[in-house]
């Protein structure tokens, strides 16, 4: 696609920003990687970003549209994601290990491909999500009738890979920054049941802000 040297310096750091701000996808992620380690960071990182890609295909498609014209979808998407979220939490909460792993104890059910699992329906379950790559994408797209459909499916695409990569490297720097920190905490019980208490309440906290989200 074409697009001046402006518009691709607003673009990406456009991108650096909305990904360094934190929600619920980095939440996520750096829970994980306090908990388990650098390994079952890059799962929950590759979760939520699979989860973005469905976002992405979705605006390429128009799918996205629906959430934007329809209360009862939106309603619909905005309430299970908000539930998913708020049950997380009170689970971090009310765990008696908590989400932290405790050194020399490997709790059931924290595998990869579980962590990875939860990724994915963090992000597909956050409607603001699918508005938001709806809206911010078509804004470096050409809209001088020179594109033809499958241009424009293909660069909104294109765009969105940039997105979910860049948001790759920034959590890959989250997580190796998290993860000496995460070791120590999994040493400690008191301090790893504290934090367990505050994910939980930021699980909850974002859940209620999904849910009331017009």
């Amino acid at each position: 696609m074409v697009m001046s040297a402006e518009a691709w310096g607003l673009f990406l750091v456009a991108c650096l920003m909305l990904n360094i701000a934190p929600g619920p996808d980095l939440v996520f992620v750096l829970s994980r990687t306090l908990g388990h380690g650098r390994k079952a960071g890059f799962a929950a990182s590759f979760g939520v970003c699979s989860g973005a890609m469905v976002h992405v295909l979705a605006a390429a498609l128009g799918v996205s549209a629906i959430l934007a014209t329809s209360a009862t979808a939106f309603m619909l998407v905005k309430y299970v994601g908000a539930a998913y979220l708020v049950w997380l939490g009170i689970k971090a909460m009310l765990s008696r290990e908590g989400m932290l792993q405790i050194e020399g104890k490997h709790k059931p059910g924290a595998t990869a491909w579980s962590i990875y699992r939860q990724g994915v329906l963090i992000d597909v379950l956050n409607p603001k999500a699918a508005l938001f790559f709806m809206a911010f994408l078509p804004q470096f797209i050409p809209h001088d009738g020179s594109l033809s459909a499958q241009l424009i499916l293909l660069d909104t695409l294109f765009l969105g890979v940039i997105v979910i990569a860049s948001g790759l490297l920034v959590e890959a720097g989250y997580i190796m920054l998290a993860a000496p920190l995460g070791t120590y905490l999994r040493n400690n019980k008191t301090i790893a049941r504290r934090i367990d208490r505050l994910v939980g309440g930021l699980f909850i906290g974002l859940g209620a802000k999904i849910a009331l989200t017009d």
